[in-house]
């Protein structure tokens, strides 16, 4: 299995990071997912949508996963540990919330992400919008994408640990 140092997750969609994610987390223990894995299980999902369409709501799965996801093999190979590829990153627009959250003394320091939707409830979003630190249409999925990151990774997860830096 081959590991990547440079953080790969960012070359990979939304949807493709949350299909990995959730092959790996249903995998046995000890069980190495490569990229290879990631195919063959892809191709398997594909065959049976034809019959079994209502499995299937979880993924937006389509033709352009298996393009996208060959992509990466021919640029990493086949036996690229699958891991690697998970986003673990908020969006540029959280990200700047996340960094006024973490700025902001009100908070315990280091804010979890609970706390991080808390503030935004409470109007830090708002606020960002005001000072220009977000524009107006940014913050409309921003409370959904922090809930998301809260049902993968729990309300206490150090929030500081989702910012992509660009």
């Amino acid at each position: 299995m081959t590991r990547n140092p440079i953080d790969v997750a960012t070359r990979v969609s939304p949807n493709l990071s949350a299909l990995i994610e959730s092959r790996i987390n249903r995998s046995e223990a000890g069980q190495i997912v490569t990229l290879e894995t990631m195919r063959e299980f892809l191709n398997g999902l594909l065959s049976e949508a034809l019959t079994e369409t209502e499995q299937l709501h979880h993924f937006d799965l389509n033709e352009s996963l298996v393009d996208e996801l060959n992509a990466l093999i021919e640029e990493y190979g086949e036996t690229a540990a699958a891991v690697d590829f998970i986003q673990k990153a908020a969006s540029e627009p959280l990200s700047r919330v996340i960094e006024a959250a973490i700025s902001d003394r009100s908070l315990n320091n280091p804010p979890t992400l609970e706390m991080v939707r808390e503030a935004m409830i409470s109007g830090l979003t708002a606020r960002l919008v005001g000072e220009g630190a977000l524009e107006e249409d940014e913050d409309d999925n921003l409370i959904t994408e922090i809930d998301d990151l809260i049902n993968r990774y729990g309300g206490d997860a150090i929030a500081e640990e989702f910012i992509r830096y660009e």
